[in-house]
């Protein structure tokens, strides 16, 4: 693999991608667990729940303020790597961008008056009020820069004459045909990994028989909404498919390894491929691919073979597909299994195994966020514009790359240990029983 100005563009721009969608995942979805904490703490007047809310909106604001760098960074990086992309489509959806960081203030504004007025309000319920729009500003940050993402998969609202961009309508560009898919999966799959982060780091301590009531409630708090959030992100995934399956067939067919155009299609997962593209060590699954893609056996799915080979995505996208896929089933059983076994009450939710189950989910969630980017990104090579401009023709001619690609690798590493350093910091050797005393003696609002 030559490192060319091209591939230093897409190797930063990628790790800068990896890198931040931790932090964006987690600044869409933790919101949403605090709100639900506190709502439950105040209705059922239980300091447990109150507590939860406070110490994960204390931690996030470590995690907003990391989540801040790298966005900055993939904006100066959009503009640097890949200056003859954003001549044309800086111009057509320029507004969402804008949008993105005005939702962004509209959150952060809100999250400092909701940190600094804790026992603040005689009535409770005023200080819950704030949770609303921190919710809605990280939600509709997420919505406006993921309508950018679906508008380099279907870019319309513009027009291209004699090399000019013209004719830009900024809402066409933003409510384009992959608008309202992306940005029902990118949500539901940002509430469900946050939810069974928590989960995981709840399930661990437990399992290091640390676990007290405040725990047990906070991994059934967590579990609940994880199967929830699962169950709407599996929803998301399937009218991705068939969105993939109408609007852009050579993705879908990529990952799925799906040669020639045909009815009862199989579902094909793991396995391997040769240069000849002969699969084996496969499971297949028959006729599923059909069905997934238009709810029928009989649906028609276009082949790879439909489309030149130089516009192909590469074919190991296939194994991004299934780990996602795949980490998304384990999600749902898991998530589905303990609500279960809390609801019947001669299983016991917290067995050893099941706890490790869940420790596992977490990082496994954040993983098949990873996966599905890549997938994302990688499945509608070689464009960067579906149709119109590819990567290539994108890239920056700069003979620099390499060096800005060392200094913002080291960039991240720096934040990334620091991020961990403090976190553990702020609750090492601060118990939630300490602070549920100090805060709430003797257990009482």
């Amino acid at each position: 693999m030559e490192l060319d100005g091209v591939m230093l563009s897409r190797l930063l721009t990628a790790s800068t991608l990896i890198f931040h969608v931790i932090f964006a995942t987690i600044g869409v979805g933790i919101p949403v667990m605090i709100a639900i904490a506190e709502f439950i703490g105040l209705k059922k007047n239980d300091p447990h729940y109150l507590l939860l809310a406070r110490r994960w909106a204390r931690g996030f604001t470590i995690t907003v303020a990391v989540g801040v760098v790298t966005g900055t960074a993939i904006g100066l990086q959009l503009s640097l790597l890949w200056p003859s992309f954003m001549q044309v489509a800086g111009q057509v959806i320029a507004l969402p961008l804008f949008m993105e960081t005005f939702a962004f203030f509209f959150e952060a504004i809100f999250l400092g008056i909701y940190l600094y007025t804790w026992d603040r309000f005689k009535n409770r319920w005023l200080h819950w009020l704030l949770n609303i729009p921190i919710v809605i500003g990280a939600s509709l940050s997420a919505f406006f820069i993921t309508t950018v993402n679906a508008f380099m998969n279907t870019p319309q609202g513009f027009d291209i004459i004699d090399g000019e961009t013209v004719n830009i309508s900024p809402l066409a560009a933003m409510f384009n045909p992959a608008t309202p898919t992306k940005v029902f999966h990118v949500i539901t799959s940002s509430y469900m990994t946050s939810a069974l982060i928590l989960a995981a780091i709840t399930a661990f301590i437990i399992l290091a028989k640390k676990g007290t009531d405040y725990h047990k409630k906070a991994l059934r708090l967590t579990m609940t909404a994880a199967l929830i959030f699962s169950a709407g992100t599996a929803l998301a995934g399937d009218l991705s498919a068939k969105f993939l399956a109408k609007e852009q067939p050579e993705k879908l067919a990529a990952a799925e390894w799906h040669f020639e155009t045909e009815s009862n299609a199989d579902l094909i997962l793991f396995g391997t491929i040769d240069e000849n593209n002969e699969i084996s060590n496969e499971i297949r699954i028959p006729g599923m691919l059909s069905f997934l893609a238009g709810n029928s056996f009989d649906t028609e799915v276009i082949g790879l073979n439909e489309f030149p080979e130089e516009e192909r995505p590469p074919l190991w996208v296939h194994y991004m597909f299934d780990m996602m896929v795949g980490i998304g089933m384990y999600s749902l059983f898991i998530a589905g299994l303990f609500v279960m076994f809390m609801f019947i009450k001669r299983f016991n939710e917290l067995n050893k195994l099941l706890l490790m189950g869940i420790v596992a989910s977490g990082p496994l969630a954040m993983l098949a966020i990873e996966f599905g980017w890549i997938y994302a990104e990688v499945g509608r090579q070689p464009w960067i514009l579906r149709g119109i401009m590819t990567v290539d023709e994108a890239a920056t001619t700069s003979g620099s790359v390499g060096i800005a690609f060392g200094l913002f690798l080291a960039l991240y590493a720096v934040l990334g240990f620091f991020c961990v350093k403090v976190l553990l910091r702020m609750f090492k050797n601060r118990p939630p029983e300490a602070e549920l005393e100090k805060r709430f003696p003797g257990g009482s609002l």
